[in-house]
């Protein structure tokens, strides 16, 4: 692929995660364009356009799923936008969906405790216990596994 075409693609990829960010964002509670903008370059550590941010809200708030207020944020009155019912419902759906894409993705990654079950992400705490070496979320799940074979 093209270097041009490749950074086309990933320049659409990236603002189709900054929607979804977007969105997330306003799940976790009311804010205004900048404080939005905030959030996402803090949390991700790239900056966002207020050219995607304000259209995308505008597109949200025809389509039902935002609405907005005015109100006083410092000496200013800024719009504040608040997810709809329907806003919520929608992020639950795309969330229940990248959960099942992130599940697949990081899968190859994960450790099970073989006390607890617990499902670990990288840099589990490892025993090797008669010849094996196993997987614990922690120190202390290992003694308990070893403690409960011991009985």
């Amino acid at each position: 692929m093209p270097e041009t075409n490749q950074k086309q693609g990933l320049d659409e990829l990236l603002s189709d995660f900054s929607r979804f960010y977007i969105l997330t964002i306003l799940y976790e509670g009311p804010a205004h364009g900048y404080q939005i903008m905030s959030q996402f370059k803090k949390r991700v550590k790239k900056e966002i356009s207020p050219s995607l941010v304000y259209p995308f809200l505008e597109q949200l708030e025809n389509k039902g799923y935002v609405k907005h207020t005015l109100q006083p944020v410092g000496d200013k009155i800024k719009k504040v936008f608040v997810l709809t019912d329907e806003g919520r419902e929608l992020c639950t759906c795309l969330f229940k969906r990248f959960a099942g894409l992130v599940s697949i993705a990081i899968e190859p990654s994960l450790s099970v405790c073989a006390h607890c079950g617990c499902k670990v992400y990288e840099g589990a705490y490892k025993e090797v216990i008669d010849g094996k070496e196993m997987a614990f979320c922690c120190m202390h799940c290992a003694a308990s596994y070893k403690e409960s074979r011991c009985r």
